[in-house]
């Protein structure tokens, strides 16, 4: 009988799998309770939250894509007091495993207090840094395009943080590696990569943009080479792990993300697709270890350096 092992060690936390529900594609992830059994994810990076309440960017946010879609949500939240005194409450009434959660901001002060809000609740061990929103005025990918910015704001909210710190990076960028260089040198414990593609659609009627506030970042299946790309240089230079995601929607896309350096992977536009799609991939896992000989996960992470 052919064994797998499809654990892994995120940031001295351990993984039952490697697949983590992708930031603003899962909710608080209680939502997907009643589809089935959530608690067979290796964890999840809940909806993008803020200091305060946003309500998000105006209708249409939305556009379909060839391999795709384009979103200009504007990280739509209630505000970090909310997210930790209900909606993650609500989460570990149906989800007993430790969870990520994504932080998005305007300013270094904005970030560092919604970090520090995080400092004591329990059921999260980690905090992801999402500098590299294309879609929202003022803060997102301002961060990231720059590695000093990227690296004053890390260095800053460091000096606060009680949980692990993973940076999540923008492709929007002539060279990813020196901003996670930037981001490790300041302090980071991890990165998470790619973000979205910044992209259009156009009414063929009107002559307007679709996307209400003209641009949107651009997911699924179409980034997915670009992810693999930029995943396997960052992994190489780092001594950090490095979780990937961009396009990904089967079990072969997990192998094949983690041989490029991933330690773990996010799902993001899939589920939009299919609510089962975390699921179905979990299924299959084994079944594609089988195929390909692995019995351990962990063992090929990055062996394509």
């Amino acid at each position: 009988m052919f064994v797998t092992d499809m654990k892994v060690n995120l940031l001295g936390t351990t993984l039952d799998n490697p697949i983590i529900p992708a930031s603003g594609t899962f909710g608080f992830g209680y939502e997907f309770a009643s589809w089935y059994d959530i608690n067979i994810l290796g964890s999840i990076s809940c909806k993008g939250t803020t200091l305060e309440a946003r309500y998000g960017n105006p209708l249409p946010r939305i556009a379909e894509c060839p391999a795709g879609l384009i979103n200009a949500i504007g990280l739509q939240n209630p505000g970090v007091e909310k997210v930790i005194s209900e909606e993650l409450v609500k989460l570990k009434e149906v989800y007993k495993k430790p969870v990520i959660a994504n932080v998005g901001g305007h300013s270094t002060d904005e970030y560092v207090k919604t970090v520090s809000a995080f400092n004591d609740v329990d059921n999260v061990f980690a905090v992801e840094l999402n500098i590299s929103c294309p879609n929202v005025k003022g803060g997102g990918m301002a961060f990231g395009t720059d590695y000093k910015t990227a690296s004053e704001l890390v260095k800053k909210i460091k000096e606060k943080a009680t949980k692990p710190i993973i940076v999540k990076l923008s492709p929007n960028v002539t060279d990813v590696t020196e901003i996670a260089l930037a981001v490790q040198d300041a302090g980071a414990d991890a990165v998470s990569l790619i973000n979205t593609l910044v992209g259009m659609r156009f009414n063929l009627r009107t002559g307007k943009p679709i996307i209400s506030v003209g641009k949107g970042g651009y997911s699924g299946p179409g980034v997915y080479p670009v992810a693999l790309r930029m995943v396997y240089e960052v992994s190489k230079a780092l001594n950090i792990p490095v979780i990937g995601m961009g396009g990904i929607s089967k079990s072969e896309d997990v192998i094949e993300m983690m041989t490029a350096g991933a330690t773990a992977v996010m799902v993001g536009s899939a589920n939009l697709i299919n609510p089962f799609a975390c699921k179905e991939i979990i299924d299959r896992l084994p079944y594609v270890m089988e195929k390909y000989r692995i019995n351990k996960l962990e063992d090929i992470i990055g062996r394509a350096h």
